[in-house]
């Protein structure tokens, strides 16, 4: 699609917009019926798509990905009626009698921009909060996940016209296009530089942004904690998707007493769950793409590997790799990772490791295992994050009842997810609606003679 196209796309969606067709809470309901339908019939090509892409399995698709797309929708469809409802407020005595109310409402004409590590999830979820919410759509998928992208398209084009919900697709010269126009609101999950382009652009217009960046998501694990089920969980929420997920571990960060039984608990457990030769597996995924496979090859250090470290280019495939004896200057943390490398950081305190991490950009994720309470309340207060868990990873992401942001370079903004998603795309007017039947005199002049009351009145 060209720049006169994306142009003429989001004047249609404007007008349509300004129609009120998408104002009324059953035609929202309808539209996310629709959509729910939708992704069922296409549910075995979405799996496909997501395989192509980054070799998920048909569990994995479903788990991390469809199941989490209908599970919102199906929240959605059961809460949409109280969100979308105007909700009274109390009214000073000095404003007698008059009434006042909360009305959600949506901006407009609206953006997403997807990465291609979730293609499906974190193009749709969005989605589903800017539809209930009541407004158009403009999708950008990424260009990196092409077999994902192509049957968002279809799905998107067989459900919707353009004029409501609309797919366009391309690489940077869309997406330049795109943020060169006015919208009302920009949803965007990628990198933190591309996120810096997207906010700059959106100055020119002053609109407001959600930004869902990343950044270097730390693991504590406490001398107390449980060990086995920490390796357990670590490499689960680490090795899903290859690494390539924005909330993944990125390193961790273990008290130095028990580092080497951490370590060799984490290797046992990567057999355990990926067997013997992860290279082999079919289950297990791969990297997007060429140049994002050679980059991570770029941050594995040969002389501090553990386990793993193989890989086989013709297929993109990097075995789950570990490395030890890491420090914070090591090429491994410099960037977020982003793939299925684990560094592995000692401390002697942690009142240091708070120190230091607080002294790195807040991350979206964080994650500690510990068995103490204190340790738990103390970290959490001390240490600032997105979300994150304690004595598991990345499964905060998946309850729709509490929202996913960043904080600082991490991302800022609305967030998705239950209510926190429609609130996102929904801006609040504040109404007062006055009596025509009573007239009170106190506010108009002359006042002489008026003050004792305003202050009796004002003050109550």
């Amino acid at each position: 699609m060209d720049k006169q196209q994306i142009k003429h796309l989001v004047a249609i969606q404007r007008a349509y917009f300004n129609t009120g067709n998408t104002l009324p809470v059953p035609k929202r309901i309808l539209a996310l019926k629709k959509l729910k339908a939708a992704i069922l019939h296409y549910q075995p090509q979405i799996e496909i798509a997501l395989q192509k892409d980054l070799g998920k399995s048909a569990f994995e698709s479903y788990m991390c990905e469809i199941g989490m797309t209908l599970s919102e929708i199906d929240y959605m469809l059961k809460h949409i009626h109280s969100y979308a409802k105007e909700q009274h407020v109390h009214t000073p005595l000095a404003q007698f009698p008059s009434k006042s109310y909360r009305k959600p409402s949506p901006y407009g004409v609206v953006l997403i921009m997807s990465p291609w590590n979730y293609p499906f999830l974190l193009t749709l979820d969005p989605l589903i909060n800017a539809i209930a919410a009541g407004n158009t759509v403009v999708l950008k998928p990424s260009a990196y996940s092409s077999h994902t992208t192509a049957i968002i398209e279809k799905l998107i084009t067989n459900c919707f016209p353009p004029k409501y919900i609309a797919v366009v697709t391309g690489g940077r010269a869309e997406n330049t296009s795109l943020l060169e126009e006015h919208f009302d609101y920009i949803f965007f999950t990628g990198s933190p530089a591309v996120g810096k382009e997207v906010m700059r652009y959106a100055s020119n217009h002053l609109t407001p942004v959600t930004l869902e960046l990343g950044g270097k998501s730390p693991c504590i694990v406490e001398k107390s904690a449980d060990l086995k089920l920490a390796a357990k969980r670590i490499v689960f929420g680490k090795y899903l998707n290859c690494g390539q997920t924005c909330v993944a571990p990125d390193y961790i960060y273990c008290d130095a007493r028990i580092k080497d039984d951490l370590v060799a608990e984490i290797r046992k457990q990567i057999i355990l769950q990926f067997g013997k030769d992860p290279l082999d597996n079919p289950n297990y995924g791969k990297i997007i793409n060429d140049k994002h496979f050679h980059r991570l090859l770029g941050l594995i250090d040969p002389t501090k590997v553990v386990t793993g470290g193989s890989f086989i280019e013709k297929t993109l495939r990097i075995e789950p790799t570990v490395l030890d004896d890491v420090s914070f200057s090591d090429a491994v943390m410099q960037e977020e990772i982003f793939g299925p490398i684990l560094p592995v950081l000692t401390y002697s305190s942690l009142d240091y490791a708070i120190e230091k991490i607080n002294s790195m950009p807040h991350p979206l994720a964080f994650y500690l295992f510990t068995s103490e309470r204190k340790i738990a309340k103390k970290v959490t207060t001390c240490c600032g994050f997105g979300g994150g868990c304690i004595n598991d990873t990345i499964f905060h992401n998946n309850n729709t009842n509490v929202p996913l942001r960043g904080v600082g370079q991490s991302g800022f903004g609305g967030a998705i997810h239950g209510k926190a998603g429609f609130d996102t795309f929904s801006h609040t007017k504040v109404i007062l609606k006055q009596s025509n039947e009573i007239e009170l005199p106190l506010r108009y002049p002359p006042h002489q003679k008026k003050m004792k009351i305003i202050r009796t009145m004002m003050t109550k």
